[in-house]
């Protein structure tokens, strides 16, 4: 049942209802080398989709993700997961009825087994919801990958993933169960108001009256939520604007661009991916040559200095600074 590789890298199966919606959700994070759509979990071999959506081959739909753990761990995944699906439904996903629609995670290692059994029994005494949890934990089968058509399908066809992803009920059940009035409660409770109000509320905060605007130490900035590495001290400008300023990210895969046409005009808002933390906006007048200036609120992240890095677990960063 052992599937890890011996380049460092190891699969990760997760079925979780139409595999079209549940690509997106991996695909371009830091340690993420590829996610492809397929079928498993059944008694037939090479099947086509017509031939699973049938019912009577027993595969799931499903997605294989190629990942790096020392980049991106499995328990990351396994908490992606879990706000994608309805794991209290054992006749399919949202709109999407049948077994082939099922969910269930399918395990490549005893490691894996027991990082997932352990993520299903705290999701269940979180008491998130009020039915059960039903997902599988089963073994890893051979994965057929789906055809062409099927795959990237967030990126081959847009405007029809978006009108699915909208019509299935997947993203207002995600809203309900994962952002709501006890969730927001518990952050509130943990930040300062101020970062409350930036991160979840897109406010702003005063220029030159802030934590980190003139702050040049070495290290690595940090989602004040929930620690992800969003920029380095190596790619910060003085902007003049009174907040700190980023010509990058340090991980592109982490931070979101977001169009926003509020206010009469067009601007492109920062997010970070897997918070949804509003972090700030981003122009086309910084350095050359790719002249990006990702204008960052303070209230927004955490500094580590590089002395701490391996303590926060971003040892991985020392290297940026192996020169001083």
């Amino acid at each position: 049942m052992n599937d890890q590789q011996n380049t460092g890298q190891q699969l990760a199966t997760f079925a979780g209802g139409c595999f079209w919606c549940m690509v997106k959700p991996f695909d371009e994070l830091p340690g993420i080398v590829s996610v492809v759509s397929g079928y498993t979990g059944g008694h037939t071999g090479n099947p086509t989709y017509a031939e699973v959506g049938t019912e009577t081959t027993g595969h799931f739909e499903a997605v294989q993700i190629t990942f790096e753990p020392e980049l991106f761990p499995y328990t990351r995944l396994l908490d992606i997961y879990w706000q994608l699906i309805d794991p209290t439904d054992r006749g399919g996903q949202f709109m999407d009825r049948g077994s082939s629609y099922r969910t269930a995670i399918f395990v490549h290692s005893e490691e894996q087994r027991a990082q997932a059994e352990a993520s299903k029994a705290a999701l269940q005494a979180e008491k998130r919801f009020k039915s059960p949890i039903v997902t599988e934990i089963l073994p890893a089968e051979t994965f057929y990958p789906a055809e062409a058509e099927h795959q990237d399908y967030y990126k081959t066809h847009p405007l029809d993933y978006k009108l699915y992803l909208k019509g299935s009920g997947r993203g207002d059940f995600t809203e309900h169960h994962w952002n709501g009035r006890e969730d927001k409660e518990r952050l509130r409770s943990r930040l300062t108001a101020l970062q409350y109000e930036v991160t979840q509320h897109k406010g702003t905060e005063p220029a030159y009256d802030n934590a980190y605007w003139n702050h040049y130490q070495d290290g690595i900035y940090t989602d004040v939520l929930n620690g992800d590495p969003l920029f380095s001290s190596r790619d910060k400008f003085d902007s003049g604007t009174g907040w700190p300023a980023f010509t990058s990210p340090l991980e592109p895969g982490l931070v979101r661009r977001e169009a926003d046409y509020s206010g009469g005009g067009v601007r492109t808002l920062l997010r970070s991916r897997l918070s949804g933390a509003y972090l700030g906006q981003l122009s086309y007048d910084g350095p050359e040559p790719s002249k990006l200036h990702y204008r960052i609120y303070s209230a927004a992240i955490r500094f580590v200095p590089k002395a701490e890095l391996a303590a926060n677990g971003l040892e991985r960063y020392q290297a940026l600074f192996a020169d001083d």
